[in-house]
């Protein structure tokens, strides 16, 4: 099988030794004249000028229009992977070889990072508390209106306490050719229904944000299997800190407001 795993940096970074599995992508290429040795996001069909607003998925979009011969396709991050082990590690070594990825692949058509739990709120508070509520909210109004069939799942992801989340995945073409026609246009009718301008520069990133919520409404909404891994972080997270944080959030309360004025 012929796989290829985007791993979406915007700078220069260590990458997997295994060039044949692991393809560096450089996102946002359209916005800047630095270059790093990786493939661009901004040649042929793109979005690279949308970087700011749609985070990785750029690289997606990318290998979704460009990507040709490939029998299954993933998006990584150049600090986040998926591996094998169980035990904690840093090491680029520990990353998912391609004897693990095809393996996998002959068990579940997708493969996933281990959710994300959030075990003092739901997923839709984890969003309220984090971001501009508005977005949310035009999302489910859309998905509701031009999305039936996915409105059930969508609305049973929120209220739960955990998700994939980080936009990582492996899948078979013919999944991640018919994932990504559903997500972005979704995601393009939520950015014609939306005003950002306002937004901090983080908050921008709004498309990024939501679309995590979106990979978990799609495999359930088609009932695909999917086999998981362990995030691999190459850099350490400072997990007291994220503690902090995720506290300060929710004593602010819902942050919508907050951030256009912010």
């Amino acid at each position: 099988m012929n796989v290829k795993i985007m791993v979406a940096a915007h700078k220069k970074y260590v990458m997997p030794s295994d060039m044949g599995l692991y393809l560096p992508i450089q996102v946002g290429a359209a916005r800047t004249d630095q270059r790093f040795g990786f493939q661009t996001d901004n040649s042929g069909i793109n979005i690279s000028n949308k970087n700011a607003n749609y985070n990785e998925l750029t690289a997606q979009y990318w290998a979704w229009k460009n990507l040709k011969d490939t029998d299954a396709v993933g998006l990584f991050h150049y600090r986040r992977y998926l591996t094998s082990r169980v035990l904690p590690t840093h090491s680029l070594n520990k990353v998912l070889t391609k004897a693990e990825v095809l393996q996998a692949l002959t068990e579940a058509p997708i493969i996933l990072p281990k959710k994300r739990n959030y075990i003092i709120e739901t997923n839709e508070n984890h969003y309220r508390h984090a971001h501009p509520v508005e977005p949310l909210k035009v999302l489910s109004q859309i998905i509701a209106a031009e999305y039936g069939s996915y409105d059930s799942a969508f609305h049973n992801v929120l209220q739960r306490h955990s998700a994939h989340m980080f936009n990582m995945f492996i899948m078979k073409s013919n999944l991640f050719d018919e994932y990504s026609s559903w997500l972005f246009s979704v995601l393009g009718r939520v950015e014609e229904s939306i005003d950002i301008s306002q937004y901090s520069v983080f908050e921008q990133r709004v498309f990024g944000f939501l679309s995590e919520l979106l990979l978990d409404t799609w495999i359930e909404t088609k009932k695909y299997r999917y086999k998981e891994f362990p995030i691999l972080m190459v850099e350490k997270e400072h997990l007291v800190k994220k503690g902090l944080e995720m506290i300060k959030r929710k004593a602010l309360g819902d942050k919508g407001e907050y951030f256009k004025n912010s």
